[in-house]
């Protein structure tokens, strides 16, 4: 969906001639010129921080700060720091005042990322932000007023989390004033020449090798499910640029990148069969590394465990890279990693 691309468009813009794509920036030009809150949502990777800097970059607000916080960086009373900002002497370690993201983003915009991640807590103290256009540092109790656009994004389904007690229903209601809704890459199969010539272009202007892509290149992108987005495309295309000699991808450039079963995913999806296609082939833990007949069936367990190695491998035990391809929090992957037993080896530790 995004990157600058080679037909003139500037840096950051959203690259797409998708109905789905269209429609996104149209809703965008629609909505811009307002300070009403904004929620955008999608999956994991779909280009939801371009979504909310292209409002801001077409509102009234354009020339004033951009500010985005990832809400599933940091948590507790570092969060509230962050979030409204403190004295010296709030807390242990604070030894000078910080301004904090509400106060630095006054007159402009304040992207709050993967917002359904924020601690109960610490929501309905961003309710009451968000309410009376207020901000109370930590610990004073002197308020001061904020002029601020907040726009916060999810891969969640922020309706499914209040019905579960996990998201404050007033907040929802606070931050879901304008909707915007990000399409999964292989929606828009028809948007990848451009995103990948796009990307191509980002990636030379940041001094890796200058590539383009064959045809038959393009066709083997196109037909990919790419669970990742357009995040995993981008990867895809720097492994391949740093990999290949040649000035031109070729598809066996970009195929040896790909994960197999998204491939067969998609295949699979395309003729109607959604469940075989997304069933993974696995073997289970128990049987790796030693010969014998493959069981009849994975348990789930098994073929979670076997899909975060596949994961982990594929981004080099990146976890915060690993995390987003699979749409959690770095906190839930080490969480799932510790629980499977999964350790990262000492050559990839990082």
């Amino acid at each position: 969906m995004h990157a600058p691309s080679a037909a003139g468009r500037p840096a950051g813009d959203i690259v797409g001639v998708s109905a789905a794509t269209v429609r996104l920036r149209a809703h965008i030009e629609k909505v811009a010129p307002f300070s009403s809150n904004v929620l955008i949502t999608g999956p994991s990777g779909t280009g939801k921080e371009l979504v909310a800097r292209r409002l801001h970059a077409r509102s009234p607000r354009a020339d004033r700060p951009f500010v985005p916080l990832d809400c599933a960086s940091i948590t507790g009373e570092l969060m509230a720091s962050q979030l409204f900002g403190h004295v010296a002497g709030a807390f242990t370690g604070a030894h000078c005042d910080a301004l904090g993201c509400f106060r630095a983003a006054n007159h402009g915009t304040l992207f709050l990322d993967e917002i359904g991640e924020l601690e109960y807590p610490l929501q309905a103290k961003l309710l009451r932000v968000l309410q009376e256009r207020v901000v109370t540092p930590v610990g004073s109790h002197r308020g001061e007023p904020i002029d601020v656009r907040v726009v916060a994004a999810t891969n969640r389904d922020l309706r499914e989390e209040v019905a579960a007690g996990r998201f404050r229903e007033d907040l929802y209601y606070r931050l879901h004033v304008v909707h915007l809704q990000t399409a999964p890459l292989r929606q828009r199969a028809e948007d990848i020449p451009l995103i990948a010539e796009a990307f191509l272009v980002e990636l030379a202007a940041e001094g890796l090798p200058k590539r383009s892509l064959s045809a038959a290149a393009l066709a083997e992108l196109s037909e990919y499910a790419w669970p990742g987005n357009v995040r995993e495309l981008r990867n895809v295309l720097e492994q391949a640029v740093i990999r290949s000699d040649a000035s031109v991808l070729r598809a066996e450039d970009v195929a040896a990148l790909l994960q197999p079963d998204a491939a067969e995913a998609s295949g699979a999806a395309a003729s109607g069969d959604q469940a075989c296609a997304t069933r993974p082939r696995v073997h289970s833990p128990a049987d790796q590394g030693s010969p014998g007949p493959e069981p009849l069936w994975a348990s789930l367990a098994a073929v979670e465990r076997e899909h975060l190695l596949r994961t982990l491998a594929h981004t080099f035990y990146n976890r915060s890279a690993a995390a987003r391809l699979l749409g959690i929090t770095r906190q839930a992957l080490l969480r799932k990693m510790q629980r499977h037993r999964i350790d990262v080896p000492s050559e990839q530790m990082r």
